[in-house]
């Protein structure tokens, strides 16, 4: 039986995966094996580990990762701390292959442990860029510490591939959040509107804004203009997810709960968590911030995005996504133009290029039967 082993930091994350954890769980060819990690384990961040273990999964292992301050400093501390870690964590459970998704630090240490013990990865979301976060380096090291590669578009398969990853196996699958649209049994807005103890009307907007770790400008100084530009929309409710782990994250955090205390229409979660949030996409206007959801999923649910400063930069966009700088005019024009009537009935018909059939299913059935002892050698090609 193969040993397939998730590794998870974030309760978005694992919203994204949990279909294909459920695929190998209830195979009978496949284990299937759970480490969770930094942000799941952290109480600031609810404890979303004890998600997981609701929906049925067993948790093997817990690799806790300590952030000191909000700072890089911090940040490196913590990545050193996962190292030990998850170290131990491997190779006590011993998996033929490791599923990760992403770019995020803690995957960035996960990949290097699997490396260094020959447990071949098997990565989902390689070959994006994101110019505006140091994620965007780390995408490209995991790339390079992977043997398997489900990529969201073509575009994104052809650079894995100009980063000389063989051709056969690089597939584009498209992105795993988007078919949790169409396949996760969604709330009514009477149910949302009771789980979250909060009404929502024709004026309420979802609001993601993380730390920008590359910009020219800091954490503080694009929430402050953020919110204020918010502040020209009194008749906008806001629902905020709160930010990351990321450097800066803490002081976003801090912004937005002062915010919502002076602001009662406005109101901040620590994570809506996978089945509220995209039911909420169904009964609100629009979403804003610079989270890479409002790129790949929310143009499924065929209203806009309004997509914040550098962060994404890079990033193919559907037509309903508009772009604008993290300064307040910048995105008071932004807001006028995505909560304009005209554009919200254009949205209802743009085309999501992140959609494609089977995603889930597509990428199991490559990790449940590709030769292990071939994805254990390498070979650069040159394109």
């Amino acid at each position: 039986m193969r040993k397939i082993c998730f590794i998870t930091g974030t309760r978005a994350e694992y919203g994204l995966l949990s279909r294909l954890m459920r695929l190998v769980d209830d195979s009978k060819d496949s284990e299937l094996q759970v480490i969770v990690t930094n942000m799941h384990l952290m109480p600031e961040y609810g404890n979303t580990y004890k998600e997981i273990e609701a929906d049925g999964f067993t948790i093997n292992e817990k690799v806790p990762m300590p952030k000191l301050s909000d700072d890089a400093v911090g940040v490196l501390d913590s990545m050193a701390t996962e190292l030990e870690g998850m170290t131990k964590a491997l190779s006590r459970l011993t998996p033929n292959m490791v599923v990760i998704l992403g770019d995020r630090y803690e995957m960035h240490i996960a990949a290097t442990v699997c490396m260094m013990l020959r447990i071949p990865i098997a990565h989902l979301h390689g070959g994006e860029v994101s110019e505006g976060a140091v994620d965007d380096s780390i995408r490209h090291c995991i790339t390079k510490m992977s043997s398997l590669h489900f990529t969201s578009t073509e575009e994104y398969r052809k650079r894995v591939i100009q980063l000389g990853e063989q051709p056969d196996r690089v597939f584009n699958v498209g992105a795993i959040g988007v078919e949790n649209l169409k396949l996760v049994p969604l709330l009514s807005k009477e149910e949302l509107e009771a789980s979250l103890h909060y009404k929502i009307d024709e004026n309420t907007v979802i609001c993601t804004y993380h730390p920008v770790t590359l910009g020219n400008r800091t954490s503080a100084d694009e929430i402050k203009d953020f919110l204020a530009a918010l502040d020209e929309f009194p008749e906008l409710r806001v629902l905020f997810t709160m930010p990351n782990s990321d450097q800066g994250g803490d002081t976003i955090k801090v912004a937005i709960e002062e915010y919502c205390a002076k602001n009662s229409h406005c109101m901040a979660f620590i994570s809506l968590g996978m089945r509220r949030y995209l039911s909420a996409l169904k009964y609100v206007s629009a979403v804003i911030g610079n989270s890479s959801s409002g790129i790949l999923e929310v143009p499924s649910a065929h209203i806009p995005t309004l997509n914040i400063g550098d962060r994404q930069n890079g990033r193919t966009k559907s037509k309903s996504v508009v772009d604008c700088k993290s300064d307040k005019e910048a995105i008071i024009a932004g807001l006028q133009i995505i909560l304009s009537t005209d554009f919200r009935e254009f949205c209802k018909t743009t085309e999501n290029p992140y959609d494609k059939e089977g995603t889930a299913q597509n990428i199991y059935n490559v990790i449940s039967t590709y030769s292990l002892d071939i994805l254990k050698q390498k070979k650069f090609y040159n394109s």
